[in-house]
């Protein structure tokens, strides 16, 4: 077993701080909001890899709902953005495929929560189009930040 220095907790703490202070903004749209979470997930999987990625993308989508009262999405969420951080933060020639598996994941889960807590094909069709759009949100500001992290703060 790796052993994890406070150095290591505290940037995942910080991270999942920031991702879900980033859940609380909202996007208005015509059915409903986005929220820029995604964007926090995508942050920390390109910056820090899968693993880190996968416990921060987890861990705050969790709180997220637990803060915002939405507790019967809290086990959905911890693994739908989980995996969503995991397959985010793959490296070289898999990184394309690691993003298509992100974002597919995510919305599948959230189909399968749909039909879980009893919303049915109306719930589940009705959240695929707002999920796709939350993740591609999400993808294109977390990899514009942290292109624009990597050029303030060059990795040595």
């Amino acid at each position: 077993m790796q052993k994890i220095d406070t150095k290591d907790l505290t940037l995942l703490a910080l991270m999942t701080g920031l991702s879900l202070v980033l859940g609380l903004i909202h996007v208005p749209t015509p059915t409903g909001f986005l929220t820029l979470l995604d964007t926090g997930i995508f942050f920390t999987s390109f910056l820090l890899g899968s693993r880190r990625g996968a416990i921060v993308g987890g861990l705050s989508a969790f709180l997220l709902d637990l803060y915002l009262g939405y507790p019967q999405y809290m086990v959905f969420s911890l693994l739908a953005h989980g995996a969503q951080g995991y397959f985010a933060g793959w490296q070289g020639k898999g990184r394309l495929l690691g993003l298509l598996l992100a974002s597919v994941i995510m919305i599948v889960v959230y189909i399968l929560a749909a039909f879980a807590l009893g919303y049915g094909w109306g719930g589940a069709i009705a959240g695929i189009w707002g999920n796709f759009c939350q993740n591609t949100l999400g993808l294109v500001l977390g990899f514009s930040f942290y292109r624009a992290f990597t050029r303030v703060f060059p990795r040595r």
